[in-house]
């Protein structure tokens, strides 16, 4: 901040200015108006979730009603169509709000709804993307990746250009969030921000082509008579070439639909396979406790133990033999946990077989059908693709 033009000091010098209202930029801004926005709804009557400080729930005789907030973008739901009313006229005597309608576009995802069932997409975030890139009218390609490829660190030469790379990827991190088909490919291409080379560029390129093929691709939300909670986790044993740390993978699904799914390499090599798809099988296993304790908050009862499926016979048996042997020693805390909730009746580790594995998706690179197959089953769907 500098002093206005024209302004003279009197009296006692080292005066500071002391503000009255949080000025958009400044580091503290953000943390001022969340505390603020908070202090607004939670005066209506609403409640903050305890397992997402940004959602807030009401239920009442009238139904439920629930607001989730991303900066000052607001999404408001729920059966309560008195309360949703009300709850909008609060708001906008309190701040200056733009009712948009019905949700169809939130922070660049589309949802397009119908009386069965909803569905995300970014379709015009990826042709966009495309339009940048100059891949508009390039060649589709079957899968983001080609099978059996590793890439490596001193892959070719250096890139001349390393901040569009970055760039990229930054993007194309964003597009995962209703694209899980990328989201192992977009991992593996990630882990060579600080020095990217040209094979690594060309790996962006195919993934770019790929979601050329069907950019209206998206995740299909509909009521499959249940709400179950699952879970698949996998991980593919020392598959980097370069220090041979494993990847692990997991999705969750509520009600048979997929909700949540993260690719990462592990922090630290694992000595077996087991001891990888056990490390994958503690990560899930937080997501799944996570969801529960939301489900919970929001009025979900008669929740029965979670399934955890693995396709390693060995991990499964770990989680569920009380004792410990020479080999899982050094993997104590990980036993600990898992088996922990499995004996709370929390979670239910189960064998899944190879080719039923909805993980496998985000370990490694597949082929085309094995492609079509996981993104069928996990309920992606093209809705612009003609009939």
């Amino acid at each position: 901040m500098e002093q206005p033009p024209g302004f003279v000091a009197q009296g006692e010098s080292g005066l500071v200015c002391k503000l009255k209202k949080s000025l958009y930029g400044l580091k503290q801004s953000p943390r001022a108006w969340f505390g603020r926005f908070s202090e607004v709804v939670l005066s209506f009557g609403l409640s903050r979730c305890g397992s997402d400080h940004s959602f807030f729930y009401k239920q009442s005789r009238g139904g439920k009603l629930f607001l989730i907030v991303y900066v000052d973008d607001i999404i408001i739901t729920g059966d309560d169509l008195v309360g949703i009313a009300e709850l909008k006229a609060y708001l906008q005597q309190q701040f200056q709000t733009k009712d948009l309608g019905k949700l169809k576009y939130f922070l660049g995802i589309e949802v397009a709804q119908s009386q069965k069932c909803v569905v995300l997409s970014q379709r015009k975030y990826v042709l966009d993307l495309l339009t940048e890139t100059g891949m508009l009218g390039s060649k589709p390609l079957d899968s983001p990746m080609e099978q059996g490829v590793k890439l490596v660190a001193d892959g070719g030469e250096i890139l001349n250009n390393p901040e569009r790379y970055r760039r990229l990827i930054g993007k194309l991190n964003y597009l995962t969030v209703t694209r899980p088909d990328i989201a192992f490919p977009v991992s593996v291409v990630s882990q060579f921000l600080s020095s990217p080379r040209t094979s690594h560029w060309e790996a962006i390129i195919r993934i770019l082509r790929y979601l050329k093929k069907a950019p209206g691709k998206g995740i299909l939300y509909q009521n499959h008579g249940h709400n179950r909670v699952e879970g698949f986790s996998d991980a593919d044993w020392a598959g980097s070439p370069d220090d041979r740390r494993s990847t692990s993978g997991y999705c969750t699904l509520v009600g048979g639909n997929l909700v949540s799914w993260k690719s990462k390499k592990q922090s630290v090599v694992a000595r077996s396979s087991a001891e990888s798809e056990y490390r994958a099988m503690a990560q899930v296993t937080c997501e799944l406790v996570w969801i529960r304790q939301l489900l919970t908050e929001l009025g979900f009862k008669d929740l029965v133990p979670m399934t955890l499926w693995c396709d390693n016979k060995a991990a499964v048996h770990i989680a569920s033999n009380p004792v410990f042997h020479e080999r899982t020693k050094h993997i104590e805390v990980d036993c600990h946990f898992i088996r922990e909730k499995l004996q709370n009746g929390v979670i239910l580790p189960s064998h899944v077989r190879t080719s039923e594995q909805l993980a496998d998706i985000f370990t490694k690179s597949l082929g085309n059908g094995r492609i079509e197959h996981i993104c069928n089953k996990l309920g992606m769907i093209n809705i612009y693709a003609p009939a």
